[in-house]
């Protein structure tokens, strides 16, 4: 039996944005889930219809509803996550509940302190507004083009946010920020946890995780025991993993999985 391979999209994102990356990992041999997120709906026009639906949901809750899904599956999978749902990825490795996690431009986990001004803009949509913490907030087009589409056209960033954008919940975005006063915050992760593999990937041209907010993630790895690696893409955005350009991220990351042992994916 394969291991399975479970995406796991980021705020702001329906979850369909993954089937390019689907299809291609069943044609290798995979077999593929793309659940949404808690209180998501089956499209992008669906979960717009209902934002309240997700309204109030933290990192806790929604890393709960993956951990919950994944142990229904015959075998742990690999877990490829993008933004928050990178966080969310390499929670799941740390527990045990992934056999090896792709973290692709991930929301930064705790004790990642960088602050580029770029990243404070792009939460400005959610922070600008104490309220935004209990309720589901949805990006203008403009903020979309600043904070996905900013390193492609225009004209493509408008049909990606009409395709997939769809509203999220608020509440995540304000427990990034406060993670470094929280000794309980849910985006800490266990960094020196024996797990399996963890490829971090970073984007050069990143507004809403500038590249050197992903790479100190990596280096917040260094004292770990297991594999962990890093590899960054030049002259991508947010978008990177469902714009026209996915296929360069998603085949980096299909052959990083292939290259693992079984010694390395069991070795814990």
């Amino acid at each position: 039996m394969s291991t399975p391979v479970v995406f796991i999209h980021g705020l702001w994102i329906h979850s369909a944005a993954w089937q390019p990356w689907q299809d291609l990992f069943a044609e290798a041999g995979y077999e593929t889930h793309a659940p949404g997120w808690t209180g998501d709906s089956a499209t992008p026009a669906a979960t717009r219809s209902r934002p309240e639906a997700m309204a109030g949901l933290g990192v806790a809750e929604l890393t709960e509803g993956y951990a919950r899904y994944l142990a229904k599956l015959p075998v742990r999978p690999i877990v490829v996550g993008h933004s928050f749902g990178g966080l969310i990825a390499q929670k799941l490795l740390a527990t045990g509940a992934a056999e090896a996690a792709v973290a692709i431009s991930p929301a930064p986990i705790k004790g990642a302190t960088k602050l580029p001004l770029a990243q404070i803009r792009s939460a400005l949509p959610v922070l600008s507004n104490p309220r935004n913490k209990t309720r589901a907030v949805a990006l203008s087009e403009r903020q979309f083009r600043y904070g996905f589409g900013n390193a492609i056209s225009k004209e493509e960033s408008r049909r990606l946010f009409d395709a997939y954008a769809i509203p999220g919940p608020g509440r995540p975005i304000f427990e990034l920020t406060a993670a470094k006063k929280d000794p309980s915050s849910p985006t800490e992760v266990d960094v020196t946890a024996a797990r399996g593999p963890l490829l971090i990937t970073g984007a050069a041209d990143d507004h809403t995780v500038p590249e050197v907010v992903s790479r100190q993630a990596y280096g917040l790895y260094a004292n770990s025991p297991s594999v962990t690696e890093y590899h960054a893409f030049a002259g991508r955005g947010h978008s990177l993993v469902f714009d026209s350009g996915w296929r360069d991220v998603a085949q980096y990351a299909l052959g990083w999985i292939a290259s693992l042992s079984q010694k390395e994916l069991s070795g814990r």
